[in-house]
């Protein structure tokens, strides 16, 4: 399978180091051996139709900030022309999220379906505002959109409420699905304040480059969206979901709740209403989780209510679900 890759930080550095790592495992198994024929980032990009070096790649990453380096003489690609000129089966979409316009990755997305290449995206933004129309754009190409690196890193959320729970009704859910906010919230409940919580969290690394997607609630409105959707089957964008963050979150607030035997969490909601807020739970609550952990409570007709729990970031993690998408497009070539 020939890729082209969007993007090269940490996810696709761990992607690429988990396929050079497993590269005789997936033929083995699977009868995949997967071929990275372009990789571009904001430095300008390089393709080899007969595949690029990975380990090299990713040095060269290291070394210069760019993957534009691997080529001598240098050259300057931009992402959409190597997405127009390069032979590939799937694009691997992982730009950083922006939910102002979803740019650059819309026009990438949009691009790769429109010449016939299967999507896999773990960049929220594009599927955070144009959700349905993407899907229709994909179906009307006879494409497929991966996504299951979004919501939940390696931790399998979507898969599990698709496919585990199919031929179930889900009713509603809600959970936890930024653990940025999940890490600050338990350390304020530890006796931290909001200011001294986010300063460790950012010494840590676990705070976006722009604070706002975590503590004003954005990163965790982008995947509700992308849940109501792919669950419940909704067709509704950002603009839809009712999004207060945790800024406003006291340290009395969080004495509060613990009197109350509960905790204040960041919750994501969809139960006739899409809404994200701080809410205190339970602390007897499998939702109640600690650190950066997410968890996700899905009530549906008969079974009742069920929770999965999981790491929700890290590269390795969605590196992961990346390559679990590429299994599943690989499955549905063969079986076409």
């Amino acid at each position: 399978m020939r890729l082209i890759i969007c993007g090269f930080g940490t996810v696709a550095q761990s992607l690429a180091k988990l396929l050079v790592s497993r590269s005789d495992d997936l033929y083995a198994k699977y009868g995949v051996m997967p071929r990275v024929v372009g990789v571009f980032d904001r430095g300008g990009g390089t393709t080899d139709p007969s595949g690029l070096d990975l380990n090299r790649l990713v040095d060269v990453k290291k070394k210069h900030g760019s993957v534009t380096y691997y080529d001598k003489p240098k050259k300057m690609r931009s992402g959409l022309e190597i997405i127009n000129n390069v032979d590939a089966d799937v694009l691997i979409e992982t730009t950083a999220s922006n939910y102002k316009d979803a740019e650059p990755g819309m026009s990438h997305i949009m691009s790769a379906m429109k010449k016939g290449m299967h999507v896999i995206s773990v960049n929220k933004g594009p599927l955070a505002l144009a959700f349905p129309s993407l899907m229709e754009l994909a179906t009307y190409n006879h494409v497929l959109l991966k996504f299951s690196g979004t919501v939940g890193g390696g931790t399998p959320i979507l898969d599990y409420a698709k496919n585990s729970l199919r031929g179930e009704r889900i009713t509603s859910f809600a959970g936890i699905l930024n653990g940025t906010t999940n890490y600050i919230l338990t350390n304020m409940s530890q006796g931290m304040s909001f200011a001294l919580a986010l300063k460790d969290a950012k010494s840590k690394g676990y705070v976006e480059a722009d604070e706002s997607l975590d503590l004003d609630g954005f990163d965790a409105a982008a995947k509700l969206v992308i849940l109501a959707n792919w669950i419940m089957g909704l067709k509704v964008t950002m603009p839809d979901i009712q999004r207060t963050g945790i800024r406003k979150v006291t340290s009395e607030d969080v004495k509060k709740a613990a009197k109350n035997k509960a905790a204040i969490k960041l919750i994501a909601s969809c139960n006739k209403e899409l809404i994200v807020s701080p809410r205190e739970i339970p602390i007897d609550d499998p939702l109640c989780v600690n650190g950066t952990l997410n968890a996700i409570s899905f009530t549906s007709e008969h079974s009742g209510t069920q929770t999965i729990i999981g790491r929700g970031a890290g590269g390795t993690e969605t590196a992961s679900a990346i390559l679990r998408d590429l299994l599943d497009i690989r499955k549905e070539i063969l079986r076409d």
